[in-house]
């Protein structure tokens, strides 16, 4: 495995292990992220995963960059092979009419029917990458082989928060309204940033996810009670 470590200014570091998405790096990343939270580094202020390295934030009037890197080419070269405890969210979503908008071109083009779209989308258990875009976007894959795409053509400027939507290798649900180019398939109702909590994101790197077909009605009626703050998402922990 080659590592590198580049210079993100004058308090940030990236630890960058190599150059495409895939699932291998991306367990590697969480490694590095989860020893280094556990030794609680003086003056290590924030990490942020994504699909291939991990950017650390630190103080430098608390370590070196220099030092800060010997230490974590020592924790490299230990390794971690232990299994983890992960959290395994179970999404509702409605796939019907409305609150798909793109799945029968979706279907169309792969060759499939709209059930057979679905049935492959909530089969698989999806794997949280990384977050960004905007708040709380979580880039989950991987996607089966027959529903990987392109982005769409025509980029909408306004995509509904709680659209579940799928592009090359990934799935995603839209946190908040934004503008946004991948397939729309499906949507939620469940609250995926919520400025109220002290961790505003639902879902965070490393986070496993499967989603759950519902009809517009038991749609509407989970709407309701996350409205009203009497919905509490299904999430168990499996190991990995």
């Amino acid at each position: 495995m080659t590592v590198q470590f580049l210079s993100a200014g004058d308090t940030a570091m990236v630890v960058q292990f190599g150059q495409v998405i895939d699932r291998v790096l991306s367990d590697q990343v969480l490694a590095l992220s989860r020893r280094i939270r556990a030794l609680s580094i003086p003056g290590v202020v924030d990490l942020v995963p994504t699909f291939r390295s991990l950017l650390i934030n630190y103080d430098p009037t608390q370590v070196r960059g220099a030092d800060l890197q010997a230490t974590l080419e020592g924790l490299l070269e230990s390794g971690d092979t232990e299994a983890q405890a992960v959290r395994q969210w179970s999404v509702p979503v409605c796939y019907d009419g409305e609150y798909a908008p793109d799945l029968q071109e979706v279907a169309q083009t792969a060759g499939l029917s709209a059930d057979e779209v679905v049935q492959l989308h909530t089969d698989t258990q999806f794997h949280v990458y990384m977050i960004g875009f905007v708040p709380g976007y979580p880039y989950m894959g991987d996607l089966p082989k027959s529903l990987v795409l392109p982005r769409r053509s025509n980029p909408r400027t306004r995509v509904p928060p709680g659209s579940v939507a799928i592009a090359s290798t990934m799935t995603a649900v839209y946190p908040i309204e934004s503008p946004g180019g991948w397939h729309l398939i499906g949507a939620t109702p469940i609250r995926l940033f919520d400025t109220r909590l002290e961790a505003p994101a639902l879902f965070k790197p490393g986070d496993k996810g499967r989603f759950k077909p519902v009809a517009a009605a038991e749609y509407q009626r989970i709407r309701e009670a996350v409205q009203a703050d009497e919905y509490e998402v299904q999430c168990e922990k499996v190991m990995v």
